[in-house]
């Protein structure tokens, strides 16, 4: 495949209520997406019980968490189909579908049987149900993690990238901190355990309905708008001189030798990224509960304090690798983490108020979200617009799948909670020096999103 260069090409006209329509889309439709995730997060002891029992607490947890990773490993597949589809017909469609898609399966959850109820049928119509719902996620990271940045100018793409991918995942979380809290006042006690897990899944729903009031007024990137017009131009023009050039797909030029070594060290970046994430903010809700011993009401406000912070730190942390370059910005927060991430890990259980729990709490989540901040915009420039739908999607979806299963891997070795503490900081520790290995590995990306248009990826 050619892509047409652009540098000659005039821009098409954005205005400033559609750029912000796409940064709102991008972070919304991320928020939503991780929200219908992290509610099993939030359920994760009372699922663990009633769909995979076991006398040993931590490997009924293990199960949750496993069933949280199958999600994660579709997510590839479906940026594949997604991302291809939003490289070939545009982005908006993609988030569209993909986002209810999202919200319906999640809701779906709410209706399954339990193991009581209809024992091991039970726990294979949750498994299944996760395969189709990580396929809507990773259709999901293909078109929000592309429009926002490509519509913004360049001095806001790191901020961004920040805004969508961590602040994202924080306003995801904090969504599913009130939703909890709200179910819990709700359905207090025993109660919860009978239905205020499954109204957490129910308002999956809500999501989808949200998803196409904020999508349904959105318009295409800039970008692709004008890769777009160009294609048309040259169909037009060929059409009258030759046969029309045979269009390679996104997903065959993105695994063609130029783009498979990307694509790797890519990889060594976003598992880093995405471990750190899933081990911090994806697993505190656990630790708080049979580590710290926290109570309902006070583990939801932390949670929801740490969201907060998510937000703000994944924005600086973004923000900051426009002043000195997404490598820098990758090198100095590594080193931060390689030493932080695991410290606090140890310090949190020695926590002798709900105040300073929350304190380390805090830390680790926005520690663990700054470091892949970054991220979405690098890969954005990592890839000409022709196929950034597929390669990001993809260089995302696989590394934090990965990544995703990193706290079933944790609930495994742990044999009990006591040793969940240590555990967790060996694990933060060794993806902290994969991240490090990226962070050094990876060239310098600032300002290259408009260039690498114009790259021929065949």
């Amino acid at each position: 495949m050619s892509v047409a260069a652009q540098d000659g090409a005039a821009a098409l006209p954005v205005n400033q209520r559609q750029i912000m329509g796409a940064v709102l889309a991008s972070c919304m439709g991320w928020a939503l997406d991780l929200f219908d995730l992290f509610v099993l997060l939030y359920v994760a002891p009372v699922v663990g019980r009633l769909f995979f029992p076991s006398e040993h607490a931590m490997l009924s947890l293990a199960a949750v968490y496993a069933s949280f990773a199958v999600t994660l490993l579709m997510r590839p597949l479906g940026s594949a189909l997604f991302g291809s589809y939003a490289d070939r017909h545009g982005r908006k469609g993609a988030m569209i579908f993909a986002v209810v898609g999202v919200g319906i399966s999640t809701a779906a959850f709410g209706v399954l049987p339990t193991v009581a109820q209809a024992g091991l049928v039970a726990p294979i119509l949750f498994l299944l149900l996760r395969l189709v719902q990580g396929v809507f996620v990773g259709g999901v990271v293909a078109s929000t993690h592309t429009i926002g940045t490509e519509s913004v100018a360049p001095k806001y793409r790191g901020a961004v990238s920040g805004l969508i991918g961590g602040g994202g995942a924080g306003l995801g979380a904090l969504l599913a901190s009130l939703t909890y809290l709200a179910m819990s006042s709700i359905f207090p006690g025993e109660l919860f355990d009978a239905w205020g897990w499954r109204c957490m899944f129910f308002t999956g729903i809500v999501s989808s309905v949200l998803g196409l009031f904020v999508f349904n007024s959105l318009e295409e990137s800039p970008l692709w708008k004008k890769l777009a017009a160009e294609k048309a131009a040259k169909a037009a023009a060929q059409v009258k001189t030759a046969p029309v050039e045979v269009v390679r797909s996104p997903i065959r030029t993105l695994f063609s030798r130029e783009y498979r070594g990307v694509l790797f060290v890519n990889l060594l970046l976003t598992i880093g990224g995405g471990s750190g994430y899933y081990l911090t903010s994806g697993y505190l809700p656990t630790f708080l509960k049979v580590v710290s011993h926290a109570p309902n009401g006070a583990a939801a406000a932390i949670l929801m304090i740490c969201s907060v912070a998510v937000v703000f730190a994944s924005i600086a942390a973004g923000h900051l690798s426009t002043f000195i370059g997404r490598k820098s910005a990758f090198v100095w927060i590594g080193l931060i983490r390689l030493v932080a991430l695991p410290g606090l890990f140890l310090l949190l259980p020695t926590a002798q108020s709900i105040t300073m729990i929350g304190v380390y709490a805090v830390l680790l989540s926005a520690l663990g979200s700054a470091g892949y901040a970054p991220i979405l915009i690098f890969l954005n420039e990592r890839f000409p617009t022709a196929i950034r739908a597929t390669g990001t999607g993809l260089s995302w979806n696989i590394g934090f799948a990965i990544g995703g299963m990193m706290p079933t891997f944790v609930s495994l070795v742990a044999k009990d909670a006591s040793q969940l503490p240590s555990t967790l900081a060996i694990f933060v520790g060794a993806i902290s020096i994969i991240f490090l290995v990226g962070a050094f590995v990876v060239p310098e990306t600032l300002g290259k999103l408009d260039n690498s248009a114009a790259r021929n990826p065949s």
